[in-house]
């Protein structure tokens, strides 16, 4: 059928939210509260491109700024946790060989996953989807990615809650909600802000770290001995109650299915990667450097913290803590801090501002990753982004 080039073209039906404007030309119309929800969702230098592609003229940080802030999380105390708990429920000699296969697959799993978000500015949610999940796949593993960070964000404030007890006597159900309302300010503004809270505090949480070590060792020297001949504890049996020291390859895979759930924490990591800079060719080993401390690397100062975990709950034990509170990471570090400092005083102030300053690290890692899978879910089931 022959078409009349100069006819006038014909007007397109349009919904109730499209109006017909003079000459032919249509207009939307948005209600007000909508264009002002989108406008704030819209605002990339608030929210940084929270659920979109990073694009490379946004990516500003230095390779370094952002392996800083994603090595920001290795600071979780859970590490601590999972490694006393091992060490009662399966000895250490079994704690000890799982601690590193699970470190070893981690950082192999973790690899390609932090490679691929750093190169193309993509999140968990985009590298799914990207590798083949589709889209309902996405949508699942971006509730079960939420549901984790979920989990643990409970579990590092409540570790901070107990430190708030310890120190000012706060009760349990006050620190839980301080603990978490503390932590939503420092998140509205993106990876900006928690970038800047990462650099301000890892040289105070490294030092914090490391040095209450020297001192137990120095004044333990025969600690580590003792702690390899260590059995465990027999289950509903007391301090005393300690099991012969031996390789078991049941405890083994035991200790495994414990350690292997932290694998989860390469989400994290790639939802600060997929901010680094483009790998120039005289920089690309600090490149290829910068993404392996932010990426998988975090999994190394994470498998000595499990292991300093042990270590600690060892000798929380030996000094006649109950077994509930030797693998608490609060009273671990006051056993720290203890061989550190002649007064009581000094050492709980020190154990609360060590166990506050690593839950706020990562709890702002464990509130930002999460509300960006939980957003990215009800994208998913809702078609707009709440």
């Amino acid at each position: 059928m022959p078409v009349d080039l100069a006819a006038p073209p014909v007007a397109p039906r349009v919904g109730p939210a499209v109006a017909e404007a003079p000459q032919g030309e249509a207009v939307q119309r948005v209600v007000k509260v909508r264009r002002d929800y989108n406008s704030w969702v819209a605002r990339e230098t608030m929210e940084d491109y929270a659920l979109r592609f990073t694009p490379r003229a946004f990516r500003k940080w230095s390779a370094l700024r952002v392996a800083n802030t994603a090595f920001g999380a290795a600071s979780f105390l859970v590490l601590e946790a999972v490694g006393g708990t091992l060490l009662v429920e399966y000895g250490f000699i079994n704690a000890f060989w799982a601690i590193l296969a699970t470190g070893l697959i981690i950082f192999m799993a973790g690899w390609p996953i932090s490679v691929y978000a750093a190169r193309h500015g993509v999140d968990m949610d985009l590298l799914t989807r990207g590798a083949g999940f589709g889209y309902i796949g996405s949508t699942i593993t971006s509730l079960i990615y939420a549901s984790f960070t979920f989990i643990f964000f409970a579990l590092e404030a409540a570790i901070m809650a107990y430190a708030l007890e310890l120190a000012f006597d706060i009760p349990p159900a006050w620190g839980y909600l301080l603990c978490a309302l503390v932590v939503i300010p420092l998140v509205t503004h993106g990876v900006t802000t928690i970038s800047r809270l990462q650099v301000w505090t890892q040289p105070l949480w490294l030092a914090m770290l490391i040095v209450p070590f020297v001192f137990v060792l120095e004044q333990h020297p025969t600690v580590l001995a003792d702690l390899w001949a260590f059995g465990g504890i027999a289950p509903g049996g007391g301090p005393d109650d300690v099991r012969p020291a031996g390789f078991d390859l049941m405890k083994f895979g035991a200790a495994m299915t414990v350690g292997i759930a932290l694998i989860t924490q390469m989400g994290e990591q790639a939802d600060y990667l997929r901010f680094m800079p483009e790998a120039r060719r005289d920089q690309r080993l600090r490149w290829w450097l910068a993404v392996t401390i932010g990426g998988p690397g975090w999994v190394i100062p994470g498998v000595l913290k499990m292991l300093a975990g042990a270590l600690l709950a060892y000798l929380a034990i030996s000094y006649a803590v109950p077994l509930d509170r030797a693998v608490d990471p609060t009273q671990m570090y006051l056993v720290a801090y203890g061989a550190m400092f002649s007064k009581v005083g000094l050492a709980v102030a020190a154990t609360a501002l060590f166990v506050c300053v690593s839950q706020l690290k990562i709890n702002v890692t464990n509130a930002y990753a999460g509300s960006l899978a939980w957003s990215n879910f009800f994208a998913r089931l809702t078609h707009s982004h709440p």
